[in-house]
């Protein structure tokens, strides 16, 4: 392992794009770029309403997820921040990730529920947003739903207290259909107590990679100090292990596809990590590239 980035709060939603890597850092409320290496950091935005998933539209303009006032943020060319989306009526307790698809479509999770203050777990659901900012409910009763990836046509989405990841068919008119498992680690929860929930699960599916070479995912498992690469149908093909601190989300990229950048810190507590920095950005090398 490398360290890429270090002495950072929490860090969430890394992504390869233009030859660097971004990442939001939750309690210092920044958008942050460096090259590879961890070199030439950069702030990209700040976010006083909290930072977590990025993504980009087709004309290159950056969209931000502002997490605690329920807003998609637009980052224009010159660097400003406008409001592309607000959410308030769709989302359920604090946006999470997302994923931006080739048509500028955004697909954004929600908590569901008050998780740091230790409310009972609520299903959550998904939103989509249209490039012209218009929002709907695309799909209900998600566990958790975090992070996603879509092509345009398949849209895949990581339940993190679901003990797996889900799938939907991508209608032309932006519609959901064919719900399924596209990784089923274990049996849902029947619980709505967390601290029973989580040793149960086998897996807890946070960030998510774009697919590589091969159709699979780098998951983030944020419960088990490890990332997993995942084939459709639940295989874990291979396992990179964090033994300090829990991996909470993954990319994949570099300058040859072959490098994971992985999230890490040492719990998801927002009173243990607001005031720390001890966050760290990690990357290591695989055999398979990025797509």
């Amino acid at each position: 392992m490398d360290v890429v980035l270090e002495k950072l709060s929490f860090l969430e939603g890394p992504r390869w794009r233009s030859g660097r890597v971004w990442v939001s850092d939750f309690y210092t409320h920044r958008v942050l770029s460096a090259a590879e290496d961890g070199s030439d950091l950069r702030v990209e935005a700040a976010v006083p309403a909290q930072p977590s998933g990025t993504g980009v539209l087709p004309d290159g303009r950056m969209l931000i997820v502002s997490m605690r006032d329920h807003k998609i943020l637009r980052r224009e060319d010159d660097g400003t921040l406008v409001t592309h989306a607000d959410l308030s009526g769709l989302a359920r307790g604090v946006l999470n990730d997302m994923a931006v698809d080739p048509q500028g479509r955004c697909w954004v999770g929600c908590f569901g529920f008050d998780l740091m203050g230790g409310a009972p777990l609520a299903t959550a659901p998904l939103i989509r947003v249209d490039p012209d900012g218009s929002a709907e409910v695309v799909a209900n009763d998600l566990h958790f739903p975090n992070g996603a990836v879509c092509d345009g046509h398949t849209l895949v989405v990581a339940e993190s207290f679901g003990d797996r990841m889900s799938a939907f068919t991508v209608q032309p008119d932006g519609s959901l259909s064919a719900r399924r498992d596209w990784a089923r680690f274990g049996d849902p929860p029947t619980s709505t107590d967390l601290a029973e929930v989580l040793p149960t699960l086998s897996v807890v599916p946070d960030g998510i990679a774009e697919p590589d070479a091969e159709g699979a995912i780098w998951v983030a498992d944020a419960d088990h100090h490890r990332a997993v690469r995942v084939r459709e149908g639940g295989e874990i093909l291979d396992e990179v292990a964090v033994p300090e601190g829990q991996t909470y989300a993954v990319a994949l990229g570099g300058a040859d596809g072959r490098t994971l950048f992985l999230a890490v810190a040492p719990s998801f507590l927002e009173h243990e990590r607001a005031h720390t920095r001890d966050a760290v950005l990690l990357s290591t090398r695989v055999e398979v590239p990025l797509r």
